[in-house]
């Protein structure tokens, strides 16, 4: 299941995409956006019927004969979900798509920092501590005692 994906679905048209880029033939590079575009609905959508429509006879087959169909030159079905579906779906909420994509930026970057100043005050918390576990001995104790006053740990 995994290698037709592969073949069919990723690496055939991947080599297709190269080829356009590199002669500048724009109306092969338009095809081959379009698939692209509508692979990555395709890749959503199989996700999900994955986990719910896996035990329908013939399923696998279905989603072979769906990949063709997109690919296929003859019928163009990437292009025509792209051109009656997508693309006027995508214009018509084009602006919400670009101010949430805007929010999860911000959002994500306000967690990173958050994650890392978590991190770094467990970081120092654990530097702070570490000498207890080193030289817990009796040996050490009076090393540790001078250590925790040079930092002025709180314990």
């Amino acid at each position: 299941e995994v290698s037709w994906r592969l073949v069919f679905g990723t690496l055939y048209p991947a080599y297709y995409s190269y080829k356009a880029v590199k002669t500048k033939n724009v109306k092969e590079y338009v095809r081959w956006m379009m698939y692209w575009i509508v692979f990555a609905l395709y890749t959503v959508v199989e996700t999900i019927t994955d986990l719910t429509l896996a035990w329908f006879p013939l399923y696998y087959e279905l989603k072979v004969a769906i990949v063709i169909w997109l690919l296929s030159p003859y019928t163009r079905g990437a292009s025509l979900i792209y051109r009656k579906c997508l693309h006027p779906l995508l214009s018509s909420r084009e602006k919400e798509i670009d101010e949430y994509i805007v929010q999860a930026k911000e959002r994500s970057y306000e967690t990173m920092v958050n994650f890392g100043k978590q991190g770094l005050s467990i970081a120092a918390t654990a530097a702070c501590r570490s000498p207890t576990f080193l030289l817990s001995g009796t040996r050490g104790s009076a090393l540790l005692s001078a250590i925790q006053r040079r930092r002025r740990c709180i314990y």
